[in-house]
C-alpha cells in the first residue's frame, strides 16, 4: 500500500554539507603545508570530514514537478515522496525515480476477429498515469511494459466481444463502428480493471483506427453498398406506392375519369415504372385506345 512521506527540507543539510566541504579543504591545505606540524593528523581529519560530507550530500534529493521517489531501506518499503523541491532523507535509503505525468500510448494496429468472426484492424490511443507508486514499483515487473501488454489484451478482448457493424447481426445493441462513446467507456473500464493491479489510472481511451482487414475489405464494401441500395429502393417503392394510391383516390373523388380494373392496372404499372425507374421515362403518345 502506498505511503506518502514528507521529508525535511534539504536546504539546511545543503548548507551544512557546504560548510563541511569548506572545512575539509581547509584541513587538507594545512595537511600538505610543510610549515605546519602534525600534517598527517590534519590529512586524516580532512578525509574523515570529506566522508561525512559525502554522506550528507548523498541524502540530498531533488524532485521535479509531477515526479516522485520511492524509498527503500535495505529492501523494506519506507514510503513515497511526491512533493517537489529539495529534501534531505536518510542517506542509507535507496530511491527509485517515478514519473507521475500523463503519458500517451499509441497502440499498434492489431488484426483480430470480431464477434462474427470477420477479420478487422483496430488500434487505440490511451492516456494513462501512475496513481499508486507502490504497486507500480513492486507489484509488477516494469510497469510500462505491463501497460503495453495488458492494453493490447484489452483491445483484442473488446474487438472479439462486439461485431464490427450490424450487417450480420441486425439485433446487435452495440457495434464497434457505431458504438462511439459507449464503446470507449467499455474499453476504459476494461483497461482500468486490468491495470489497477499495477497502480495505473486510465484517463482516456479512444479507438483511433477501425477497418475491415484488407482481404475482406472489398467484399464488405460491396455488401455495404448493396445494403444501401436495397434500403434506398425500399424507400422509393414505398413512396411510389403512396403516390399511385393518392393519384387513384384523387381521380375517383373528383370524377375526372372512370377507370375499370384493367385501366387501373395499366395506370399503376406505368406510374410505378416512371416513379421507380433510374432514368427519366420517355413519353409515348397513344393515338388509339388502351385495347388498340
Amino acid at each position: 500500500m502506498e505511503k506518502v512521506l514528507k521529508p525535511m527540507s534539504g536546504y539546511l543539510a545543503l548548507i551544512i554539507s557546504l560548510l563541511l566541504l569548506g572545512f575539509c579543504i581547509y584541513l587538507f591545505i594545512l595537511g600538505v603545508d610543510d610549515r605546519v606540524d602534525n600534517n598527517v593528523t590534519y590529512l586524516i581529519v580532512s578525509f574523515i570530514c570529506f566522508a561525512v560530507t559525502f554522506f550528507f550530500m548523498k541524502g540530498l534529493m531533488i524532485i521535479q514537478p509531477n515526479h516522485s521517489r520511492v524509498l527503500n531501506f535495505f529492501g523494506k518499503y519506507v514510503g513515497t515522496v511526491k512533493e517537489n523541491g529539495l529534501f534531505f532523507i536518510n542517506p542509507l535509503y535507496s530511491s527509485q525515480k517515478m514519473s507521475l505525468r500523463s503519458e500517451n500510448l499509441q497502440g499498434q494496429t492489431l488484426k483480430v476477429n470480431d464477434k462474427m468472426g470477420n477479420p478487422i484492424e483496430i488500434a487505440v490511443v490511451i492516456v494513462w498515469k501512475v496513481g499508486d507508486t507502490y504497486k507500480a514499483a513492486f507489484d509488477v515487473e516494469r510497469y510500462t511494459d505491463f501497460v503495453k501488454m495488458q492494453s493490447e489484451a484489452a483491445v483484442r478482448h473488446l474487438a472479439m466481444s462486439f461485431p464490427y457493424d450490424n450487417l450480420e447481426d441486425d439485433h446487435a445493441p452495440i457495434t464497434l463502428r457505431e458504438g462511439g462513446d459507449k464503446i470507449n467507456s467499455i474499453l476504459e473500464q476494461e483497461l482500468t480493471d486490468r491495470l489497477s493491479k499495477a497502480g495505473i489510472i486510465i484517463q482516456e481511451a479512444r479507438i483511433s483506427h477501425l477497418a475491415y482487414a484488407s482481404e475482406i475489405a472489398g467484399a464488405m464494401l460491396q455488401r455495404q453498398q448493396a445494403t444501401a441500395i436495397v434500403a434506398a429502393r425500399t424507400k422509393i417503392v414505398e413512396g411510389a406506392v403512396g403516390m399511385v394510391d393518392l393519384a387513384l383516390k384523387k381521380l375517383s373523388e373528383e370524377n375526372i375519369v372512370e377507370l375499370d380494373d384493367e385501366r387501373k392496372a395499366a395506370m399503376v404499372s406505368n406510374l410505378m415504372v416512371v416513379l421507380c425507374g433510374e432514368k427519366a421515362a420517355t413519353p409515348i403518345l397513344n393515338a388509339g385506345t388502351l385495347y388498340n
